[in-house]
């Protein structure tokens, strides 16, 4: 399952108290106050899993608290630390305060840790408030309680490139084809009802990662159909691969697609409209979107757009368009070359 929105509680250990004790000994007289301090409470941490893709171990434990110092004990024996408690998140994940809305960091790098809740402090024995004036104090400290926070996490997948188009658009054939994805794929509508993420390797060395976001439609960035909820995915990434379905008998739909959906990206966000992007004409397998790549050739060039032309079926132009990829990666911008 597929989770990317959770809420957590998070409480750092609360620090130990302090011990009020005296030293008694046989033969030994007035032997003093020998009270040791509490144990440090234990830190609240977050982790990123370079392993982990989906906040689902977050969804059902709503509470996560670290272990309390614990109380000092006589002979000026200090009280044992609380144990940090660490939680793992797959990178890319949102920390917000739920309550204030404030970011608290993104968490991006794997093996990035953040305290996000520290330990209470601990309370002294009072051994430590023996003076020249006070020999026997009974005065101890108690330990401060830990931080406690509740906390909105936001998972946005980390990928180069974000794979996007209409249902049944060829979307995640194409990245089962390109990449070690296995996402479902069949001849009817959403199929992928949660994104996909693929390890593309090119060459020894040579890689990126592809995310396969679930079929949009028009009305997607208030919510309608699966696009509002995924479309945050594709945020964090530098290139989008826009599929457009050339086999549709009536030609003019292809083009009208193509604008409706971009008209939802910049209604979800400007600057994800603003991304480089790349017209990807797929299912050209069939002899129907040859004749209207034919038709719309003018058209396509008028609008000034990158297109290639694929058949994941086949693996047609797919070897071409990887490159590309590559390419623009690597210059962060796409040129607009159109290829046919």
């Amino acid at each position: 399952m597929f989770i990317d929105q959770v809420s957590i509680s998070v409480k750092a250990g609360d620090g130990g108290d302090g011990c009020c004790s005296f030293r008694r000994e046989k033969h030994i007289a007035l032997g003093g106050p020998d009270g040791g301090d509490g144990g440090r409470g234990g830190d609240l941490i977050l982790e990123v899993d370079s392993s982990l893709t989906t906040l689902i171990d977050l969804r059902y434990k709503k509470l996560y608290q670290a272990e309390n110092g614990k109380q000092g004990k006589g002979n000026q024996m200090t009280g044992r630390s609380g144990k940090s408690l660490t939680i793992r998140l797959p990178p890319g994940t949102l920390i917000k305060n739920e309550e204030t809305g404030e970011l608290l960091v993104d968490l991006k790098e794997p093996g990035q840790q953040f305290v996000v809740a520290k330990g209470g402090n601990y309370g002294q024995g009072n051994a430590r408030f023996k003076t020249s004036t006070n020999r026997a104090p009974k005065k101890f400290g108690k330990g401060k309680p830990g931080e406690a926070y509740q906390l909105f996490l936001e998972l946005k997948l980390l990928a180069d490139v974000g794979i996007i188009g209409f249902p049944n658009a060829g979307k995640s054939t194409l990245i089962s084809r390109i990449s070690n994805a296995r996402p479902k794929v069949a001849g009817y509508p959403f199929t992928t009802l949660v994104p996909n993420l693929g390890i593309v390797r090119l060459e020894e060395g040579e890689s990126f990662v592809a995310a396969d976001i679930p079929g949009l439609i028009e009305g997607a960035h208030i919510g309608k159909g699966l696009g509002h909820q995924f479309l945050r995915h594709i945020e964090r990434t530098k290139l989008l691969l826009h599929l457009v379905d050339f086999s549709d008998v009536e030609c003019e739909n292809i083009l009208d697609r193509y604008q409706k959906l971009q008209i939802e990206l910049n209604a979800f966000s400007e600057s994800l409209f603003e991304k480089p992007q790349i017209l990807v004409a797929t299912k050209m397998d069939d002899p129907q979107s040859i004749k209207n790549l034919e038709k719309l050739t003018e058209s396509l060039t008028q609008m000034n757009l990158l297109v290639f032309t694929i058949s994941s079926v086949t693996g047609e132009g797919v070897d071409k368009l990887l490159w590309k990829i590559k390419e623009c990666l690597a210059a962060e911008k796409v040129d607009d070359d159109a290829e046919f």
